[in-house]
């Protein structure tokens, strides 16, 4: 492989994850990211208590995320073969992460908006 096109990472994700699961996420990361879009629009700010919150919540989504790429590629931790391995770990946690942190901002932010609650 002498360059890495879009099409390429397209097959290799969807080989490694499934049709359905790859394009599962996406559609789901772009329903998290519009409504994230939506609350900030509306709020016009971010919430200290609410991003902290959801920045705690993330580190459970991280780990999630490994786990579930662990359980999906049927490998383990042990598995593990050299630096690149843990790079991508590490980078799977910090997608992981950062997903669940906006995924929850958003979604508090959407319910508190329908039941009126105000936060300051």
């Amino acid at each position: 492989m002498k360059e890495l096109t879009l099409s390429t990472l397209l097959a290799v994700f969807e080989e490694l994850f499934g049709a359905w699961l790859f394009w599962g996420l996406v559609a789901i990361a772009l329903a998290v990211t519009m409504a994230l879009v939506i609350v900030l629009v509306r709020e016009r700010r971010l919430k200290t208590r609410r991003l902290i919150l959801s920045e705690l919540i993330g580190i459970a989504g991280g780990i999630a995320a490994v786990w579930l790429v662990q359980f999906v590629t049927s490998s383990r931790l042990a598995d593990l073969g050299g630096p690149i391995d843990a790079i991508i770990i590490i980078g799977i946690w910090v997608a992981g992460a950062a997903g669940t942190l906006v995924a929850i901002y958003a979604a508090m932010g959407v319910v508190s908006g329908q039941m009126g609650w105000t936060e300051t």
